[in-house]
C-alpha cells in the first residue's frame, strides 16, 4: 500500500473514504466532531436516532456526506473506556472489512482510542495487518473472474507513524505469501516446490540458501528424517536460508515443519478430511512468510531459517510401527506411531542447523499435535521452553502482535513418557500431554541452546468445507519477535 500522514482537520482530508470514531455513550471524537461540524450535525443526528450506537466495532457507512472532501465517512465504534486487546481486534476488523472494497484511498483517525498499552503506532500496524487479511485471495488454482476493487492508499490522520506502517505492509506481505503456501494444493506444493520458493525468495533478497536432498540427508546419517521421506516418491529436503544484516553476531534461528502431506503413513489417517493434511505445512509456510517481511525491512540482525519438508506415505517401503531408527545426533528412536511424524524429521534439522550455525535463540514452529489443538483451540498456539526470557520474548510479541501463545509445561518429570525397551526413545509418548512429550522429544536435540517450540496445530488454518483458509500464523509472531531482537 502507500501510505502518508496527513495533520490537518478530518474534514479537510481527500479520500474514498474516511474513518472517524465515537465511544459507546454516542461522544464523537475529535475527527468526527470536525466532520459533523461540517456537515451542519448530520453526524450527531444519525447518533441521535439510533443508526449507530458505537459498541465497539459497529461500523455506519455514509455517502456522499455535505461538506466533506471525502466521498465517503465510516463511522465506528470504539466501546468504553480503554480498549483491550479483544475490543481492539473487533474494531480493526471491523474497520479492515468495510473499507478493504473500497477503490482508492482510506483515511483513518484511531487517535481518541491510542493509550500508553496501545499507541498510534500499534493501531496503525494492527489495522494494516486488518486491511491484508481482508483484502486475501487465494487464486493460484482458482483465478478471479475479475479484479475485486481494493483500497491501495493509506493516509493517517495523527502522529507520524510511517514507520509502522511500513512494517505493517511488510509483515502483511509476508503472511499472505505463507497463507498462499498453505493453501496451495499438495500435488503443487512439494518439498521441491518449497526448496525452489526458498531459492527464489533468496535470490531476490541476497540471502544465502543450501537445499539438502534426501539422498544426502541419509548419506550423513539423518535417520530420522529419511524415515519419513523415504516412503514418497517426491524426495525430502532440508532448507537452509541465511540473511546477515548484523555482520559477525551469532544467528538468531527459526525453523518450521513442512510436511506437505500427512496420510499418517503406516498409521494411516482416517480418509474423513484428510484433504486438510495439506496444512501440515503451515510452519515451513511461516518460516518463508518471515523471511519475505525480513527481505523487505532489511533489520540488523542475523537469521538462519531452516525448513524441514517430506510427504508421510503409505508405501511399501515406509517405516513400519516398532521401526528403529539411528538419528543425525546418534541417538536412537523407536517409532511406535508413523503418524508422530513431524519431530522426527525436525530432531535432524535441528542436529544439522544448530551444530552448523551455534545460534543465540531457536524457534521452531509445528503443526506437530492434536493434542495441543485439544488444549488451546485455534486461538493460543502452544509455547514451550525452559528458557524464562525467551518465554517472556515470545510472550510479549504475541501479545502485541496478536498472534498469541501461550506456555505449557515443559517439565522433566514428563520426559519417562518417551522411555523405550529398544531404544534411546520412542518417538510418542502416553495418551496424556501430548504435546507436551512432543515438545520434550525435540527437547533432546536442543542441548546447550536457548531454544523454544511453538505449536501451531490449531492456529495455523481455520474454516471447514469451502471457507478453510490457512491463516498465515505465526509470521506476525516471529516477525515482532525477530525485529524486537533487532531494536
Amino acid at each position: 500500500m502507500e501510505f502518508s500522514v496527513f495533520t490537518g482537520q478530518a474534514n479537510e482530508v481527500t479520500a474514498d473514504c474516511l474513518v472517524v470514531t465515537l465511544d459507546q455513550s454516542g461522544a464523537l471524537s475529535a475527527s468526527a466532531a470536525a466532520v459533523d461540524s461540517a456537515s451542519n450535525g448530520f453526524i450527531k443526528a444519525r447518533v441521535d436516532e439510533g443508526d449507530i450506537k458505537g459498541a465497539p466495532g459497529k461500523t455506519l457507512l455514509l455517502p456522499a456526506v455535505s461538506g466533506i472532501a471525502a466521498r465517503r465517512v465510516l463511522l465506528v465504534g470504539s466501546g468504553e473506556g480503554e480498549a483491550s486487546t479483544v475490543t481492539a481486534g473487533k474494531i480493526v476488523q471491523a474497520v479492515a472489512a468495510s473499507v478493504a472494497s473500497i477503490k482508492g484511498r482510506i483515511a483513518v483517525d484511531l487517535t481518541a482510542l491510542a493509550s500508553e498499552k496501545f499507541p498510534q503506532a500499534w493501531w496503525a500496524e494492527q489495522l494494516v495487518l486488518a486491511i491484508h487479511a481482508a483484502q486475501y485471495r487465494f487464486t493460484a488454482t482458482k483465478p478471479e473472474k475479475e479484479e475485486a476493487p481494493k483500497a491501495d492508499a493509506l493516509t493517517w490522520i495523527g502522529e507520524d507513524v510511517t514507520t509502522a506502517l511500513t512494517i505493517a505492509d511488510a509483515k502483511g506481505l509476508g503472511t499472505s505469501w505463507a497463507k498462499d503456501l498453505g493453501n496451495m494444493p499438495p500435488n503443487i506444493c512439494t518439498p521441491t516446490y518449497l526448496a525452489e520458493e526458498a531459492e527464489r525468495l533468496s535470490d531476490e533478497a541476497g540471502f544465502s540458501c543450501r537445499v539438502y536432498d534426501e539422498s544426502e540427508l541419509d548419506a550423513m546419517g539423518a535417520g530420522a528424517f529419511v524415515s519419513v521421506s523415504k516412503g514418497s516418491v517426491e524426495p525430502g529436503k532440508i532448507i537452509i536460508m541465511e540473511y546477515k544484516g548484523a555482520g559477525d553476531e551469532a544467528p538468531h534461528m527459526i525453523v518450521g515443519k513442512g510436511i506437505t502431506f500427512d496420510t499418517g503413513g503406516i498409521s494411516l489417517k482416517p480418509g474423513a478430511k484428510m484433504d486438510e493434511m495439506k496444512y501440515d505445512m503451515c510452519g515451513a509456510a511461516s518460516i518463508l512468510g518471515t523471511m519475505k517481511t525480513i527481505a523487505k525491512l532489511k533489520p540488523a540482525i542475523n537469521i538462519v531459517a531452516v525448513i524441514t519438508s517430506a510427504e508421510n506415505m503409505p508405501a511399501g517401503n515406509a517405516s513400519k510401527p516398532g521401526d528403529v531408527v539411528t538419528t543425525l545426533s546418534g541417538q536412537t528412536v523407536e517409532i511406535l506411531n508413523t503418524d508422530a511424524e513431524g519431530r522426527l524429521v525436525l530432531c535432524d534439522a535441528l542436529t544439522l542447523a544448530i551444530g552448523e550455525y551455534k545460534p543465540q535463540t531457536c524457534v521452531d514452529v509445528a503443526t506437530l499435535t492434536g493434542a495441543c489443538m485439544a488444549a488451546l483451540g485455534k486461538v493460543n498456539s502452544g509455547l514451550f521452553t525452559e528458557d524464562e526470557a525467551l518465554a517472556t520474548e515470545l510472550l510479549s510479541a504475541g501479545q502485541y502482535s496478536g498472534d498469541r501463545v501461550w506456555r505449557l509445561p515443559l517439565e522433566e518429570d514428563y520426559q519417562a513418557g518417551l522411555d523405550s525397551n529398544f531404544a534411546d526413545m520412542a518417538n510418542i509418548g502416553g495418551p496424556l500431554a501430548g504435546a507436551t512429550t512432543a515438545a520434550c522429544f525435540l527437547s533432546r536435540y536442543t542441548k546447550d541452546t536457548r531454544w523454544a517450540h511453538v505449536d501451531i496445530a490449531g492456529p495455523a488454518w481455520g474454516g471447514d468445507g469451502t471457507s478453510k483458509n490457512s491463516t498465515g500464523r505465526p509470521v506476525p509472531l516471529l516477525t515482532t519477535y525477530l525485529l524486537n531482537k533487532a531494536s
